[in-house]
């Protein structure tokens, strides 16, 4: 299907079930760690496209749950800062195919953008009912 660069942190238990249901999709994954990426504002901010400021950061951050970084009081020069400080405020994953990025991990957004199985079921449960519509394309014949 699609290559899929997937910017996640390791130890995120969210990140690794979404990079399962996007590779039960038939997408290829190349992941990059966010803790160690070489980003930049100029890098960052496409993958925000034209969403508020405060949809650019992870809620459940420590730094936002205890009011540290305030993302509804940031202009955009301010957040890009701070998101590039702490790289756990980023709003996961950032993913990337082509030209075209993305945070966040919606799935019906992500099936209008590439395909994905936006109920959270994988393919292999829809086919252990006979009801994925995707066809056998991304099951690799083996041998």
């Amino acid at each position: 299907m699609t290559e899929v660069i997937f910017y996640g942190l390791s130890g995120c238990t969210a990140n690794a079930k979404q990079k399962l249901q996007l590779q039960a999709a038939g997408h290829t994954l190349v992941e990059r760690d966010l803790a160690v990426e070489p980003l930049t504002a100029e890098t960052l901010r496409p993958f925000f496209e034209d969403r508020p400021v405060e949809d650019w950061f992870n809620r459940r951050a420590a730094a936002v749950k205890t009011g540290a970084v305030k993302p509804d009081e940031l202009d955009e020069e301010s957040a890009l800062a701070a998101l590039l400080a702490d790289r756990d405020l980023i709003r996961r994953p950032l993913l990337q195919v082509g030209a075209d990025r993305k945070a966040g991990f919606d799935p019906n957004t992500l099936h209008a953008w590439i395909g994905l199985t936006a109920s959270g079921e994988s393919c292999d449960d829809k086919h252990s009912r006979g009801t994925c519509d995707h066809g056998h394309h991304h099951f690799p014949k083996q041998g």
